[in-house]
């Protein structure tokens, strides 16, 4: 440690820290534009100068590193004096936009200016002009604002991995720019409107909507993918504007995904609002209670091993306890939360999640990904493992994978193999990199639903257990056999023992022909053409995608922005989220539809609130009970390499096929998975 003095105030801090650094931890609050704690120091905009006692001038904080002794002064006349003519030269060529900017209210450029400006100009000649760069149908751009402090350029290159964006010319001339104009590719790019200082790069879907001071916050997780991103929802006349995240070290540091981000408008389309039924092959709205005696009338005479159910991947831990509890006092075994037919090993819970945390990537010193690809399935995720490579070095993180990650995976790898092939070969240590893992002292071994999502799933996943104790990736203080997830609901059904009771059929079941009520809460994402037509299909979700269009009953529920709920990610960790606004037209939270025909189907669930029900979660786990999945031999394994379960990033779920900037990007990055958005 080394102690200094900043303003008369002695603090220790570590050795190699900054100026900058040394006067937070006094508690002085020193201006800055160009600085970033999560990305590297650049010093360009000079609006942190400090003074340095016997230094002949004011330094730039950020990147000045401590000494011994060091004695710091902030708020001296010479500092106020450098500080005010730094940003003078900022406002130069600034244009007077704030009243017409979405940036205004939360612009770093404005409040610094009135905290530390002179409050006048003396700059009479023109302003210079910049033209405008297209960065694709997320990011908008106004590039005059621009201050040229490069965050969005370190941004790229550092953290997203993909250094689209950098500075050409010199002087008064520099611009930031793609080169060759083009849409970012980036999932992260939502991110560069957070860190841009000033309203250069602002949301272009949400342009002009709201001001910040307009809109209520309310904290909540993402459900976009598995992850848990801690969020903030952004509300403003009931209907939900604007998405940001949350800081959270242990997750999301302080990123979001674009999908998470920008699928806010899918929330407001193709709805579901009111009960429907169908009649003569025709849907018809009804009333809630026709809707019940509908189902009520249906399920009369039908056996419970007749009866089935299926959670879709948006749910969250109350509605999956509430049907689950439903469906078991039916009598029904057949549950499944696995619309991907995933196969785990359920003998203990650190071996179907991602067990070492989302942390631990930090702590690790090699990698296998094994049927993954990050940075699609998990792009916050990814943006860890990038972090971890950068910190080491190429030889300090080694990463192999078995499996296609696609052609940038934003990291260098070493390609060992395409499926449970190079997968055997490794456990016989036939490989180097076998070594590589051996000889690491935290091995990391992530597995990702490609590998598990196959009929010899549990071959595939017995091999990956027996590598990670031959290679000591599980032992003692360490557990680096992970598990990652896709599907925010996963886990917890999971946990809840959400699956086929002893007799009782999995999804691929209960599609031949196994039921003859299927219960769908929210699950759209398996092959519902495969529904027969002899089969009564109840549909219980908040948008009209495959599921509504199939269902003879349709109780329309609430998004995840619309309910208090909670969820468990894919390390496991439970979470909750609150409601922001409320659900359209006459739809209900889920758990108070399963509730509400629970009295009409004669089998009253024992909760009337939310807190009982909560109770009940954390009383009623009874997941031993649930059907093991076959255990793996080698016998089994299929030839077939591992490949993707989804044909895009950007609709994978109703919200975000129902959205329209989400099909947009999708026609932009990949134009033969886009579909038609109202």
């Amino acid at each position: 440690m080394v102690r200094v003095i900043v303003d008369g105030i002695p603090v220790d801090v570590p050795a190699g820290s900054s100026a900058l650094q040394a006067c937070e931890a006094a508690g002085k609050e020193i201006p800055r534009f160009c600085f970033h704690e999560r990305l590297s120091v650049a010093g360009n905009c000079r609006m942190c100068l400090v003074q340095v006692v016997r230094a002949p001038k004011p330094v730039a904080s950020c990147g000045f590193p401590v000494a011994e002794g060091m004695q710091i002064l902030t708020d001296t006349e010479v500092v106020r004096k450098a500080r005010r003519a730094v940003m003078e030269f900022l406002l130069i060529n600034h244009p007077l936009d704030c009243p017409i900017c979405d940036q205004g209210g939360e612009c770093d450029l404005q409040d610094q200016a009135y905290g530390y400006g002179s409050g006048i100009s003396r700059y009479h000649e023109e302003k210079r002009a910049v033209t405008d760069k297209n960065l694709g149908p997320l990011v908008k751009t106004v590039m005059t604002r621009c201050i040229q402090c490069t965050r969005c350029v370190r941004f790229c290159t550092e953290v997203a991995g993909t250094p689209e964006l950098g500075a050409v010319s010199r002087g008064e001339n520099v611009e930031i720019t793609t080169y060759v104009e083009k849409a970012l590719t980036s999932e992260l790019s939502g991110n560069l409107i957070d860190i841009c200082p000033v309203g250069a790069l602002t949301s272009k879907p949400g342009a002009f909507q709201a001001r910040p001071w307009e809109m209520k916050k309310t904290d909540a997780i993402d459900v976009m993918d598995a992850v848990g991103t801690n969020i903030q929802i952004q509300a403003r006349g009931g209907e939900v504007k604007r998405i940001v995240p949350r800081v959270n070290d242990d997750i999301n540091e302080e990123w979001l995904s674009d999908k998470g981000r920008f699928s806010v408008d899918g929330l407001k389309r193709r709805r579901l609002d009111r009960p429907w039924v169908r009649v003569h092959g025709k849907l018809q709205a009804v009333s809630w209670q026709d809707a019940f005696v509908a189902i009520a009338r249906r399920l009369n005479g039908v056996p419970g091993s007749r009866i089935g159910a299926i959670v879709g991947d948006l749910c969250e831990a109350e509605s999956i306890m509430a049907l689950r509890d439903l469906m078991l006092a039916l009598g029904s075994p057949n549950l499944d939360c696995r619309q991907d037919g995933a196969l785990y090993d359920t003998s203990s819970r650190s071996r179907y999640i991602f067990a070492s945390g989302i942390a631990g990537i930090d702590e690790a010193d090699a990698l296998l990904v094994i049927g993954a690809d990050p940075r699609h399935d998990a792009p916050v995720l990814n943006a860890r493992i990038r972090k971890r490579y950068l910190a080491a070095g190429r030889s300090g993180f080694p990463i192999g994978v078995i499996g296609d990650v696609g052609a940038d995976p934003t990291w260098a790898c070493e390609r060992l193999g395409d499926g449970p092939g190079a997968l055997r070969d490794f456990v016989a240590g036939s490989h180097a990199f076998a070594e590589i893992l051996k000889n690491a002292k935290k091995p990391m071994i992530i597995i990702g639903q490609e590998a598990l999502a196959r009929e010899d799933a549990a071959d595939v996943q017995a091999l990956c257990t027996q590598l990670a104790e031959s290679v000591g990736a599980i032992a003692e203080g360490w557990n680096g056999l992970n598990v990652l997830h896709t599907a925010a609901s996963r886990v917890a059904g999971l946990d809840l023992g959400f699956l086929p009771r002893p007799g009782g059929r999995s999804v691929r079941g209960m599609l031949s022909g196994g039921v003859d009520v299927l219960w769908l809460l929210g699950a759209d994402e398996f092959p519902v053409h495969a529904i027969g037509p002899e089969t009564f299909v109840i549909y219980q979700g908040h948008h009209g995608d495959a599921g509504a269009a199939r269902a003879d009953v349709i109780l329309p529920g609430a998004a995840y922005t619309e309910k208090s709920g909670t969820w468990v990610n894919t390390e496991g960790r439970v979470q909750r989220g609150f409601q922001a606004v409320f659900p359209p037209g006459e739809a209900r939270e889920d758990w108070r539809i399963l509730r509400a025909v629970s009295e009409v189907l004669g089998h009253t669930l024992p909760y009337d609130t939310l807190e009982a029900l909560r109770e009940r979660l954390r009383l009623g786990n009874d997941a031993e009970a649930v059907q093991p999945d076959v255990p793996g031999g080698q016998s089994g394994l299929d030839a077939r390499p591992f490949t993707s379960l989804t044909q895009g990033y950007y609709l994978t779920n109703p919200i975000s096929r129902a959205s329209p900037t989400m099909n947009e990007c999708a026609r932009v990055h990949a134009p033969h998975t886009a579909v038609a958005a109202e």
